[in-house]
């Protein structure tokens, strides 16, 4: 079997982290630095990535979440925050970046600039919100990915009560928001989850050839 399958079969949502076990800081690097390259609409990447390893934090975070062992007991709690509105500030710092890395003149980025602001500024804000989350989700997909092949485990988490996340990270006077949560370490022996056979419909089912 194809290696990159091997390491998605391999994959879970671990249940229970070994907190004996700590995730370096190089291969953290790593996954962060694939976070950062994961591709996002236009490129904008509307959200910011927030790495908690304080334990003090952690065991806020924890009650903040339903009292899942995952917070405190994982490496890292990776939370993925996206902006829940946005102006043109945002995308006029995206061509500012473009022309600084790329060495191209503001009048020739006059056109992307102009289809991305008539695309997406007249949005309301609730659909600001869903598109800029949907990005972060982009984000936490490649990051599962990349940790499966350095067979780090993680495990995705949409259980926790978004307002204290960012009561308690800062996040709404950073106009951000809490969108989801990577729990990043190393599954313990106790976790019974990894035995269980994986759960899939066929690919018959779910995928049609047009």
């Amino acid at each position: 079997m194809d290696k990159v399958l091997d390491k998605l079969n391999w994959r879970y949502a671990t249940k229970k982290f070994d907190s004996s076990k700590k995730v370096s800081k190089k291969n953290l690097e790593i996954l962060l630095d694939a976070a950062n390259l994961t591709a996002s609409s236009y490129g904008l990447q509307p959200y910011e990535i927030y790495v908690i390893e304080d334990a003090d934090k952690k065991v806020k975070l924890r009650a903040a979440s339903y009292d899942q062992s995952q917070i405190t007991d994982a490496s890292y709690v990776i939370v993925l925050a996206n902006k829940p509105t946005f102006d043109a500030t945002m995308i006029d710092d995206y061509i500012d970046n473009i022309m600084k890395i790329r060495g191209i003149s503001k009048e020739n980025l006059e056109g992307f600039s102009q289809t991305m602001k008539s695309s997406l500024l007249g949005l309301p804000d609730a659909h600001k919100n869903t598109w800029t989350s949907n990005q972060a989700y982009i984000v936490l997909g490649n990051l599962m990915t990349i940790a499966a092949e350095m067979e780090i485990d993680t495990c995705p988490m949409e259980g926790f009560d978004k307002a204290k996340y960012n009561e308690i990270l800062g996040l709404t006077d950073k106009g951000l928001n809490a969108a989801v949560v990577l729990a990043v370490g190393y599954r313990s022996a106790e976790d019974d989850t990894q035995n269980y056979p994986k759960v899939r419909y066929s690919k018959e089912q779910i995928i049609t050839h047009i």
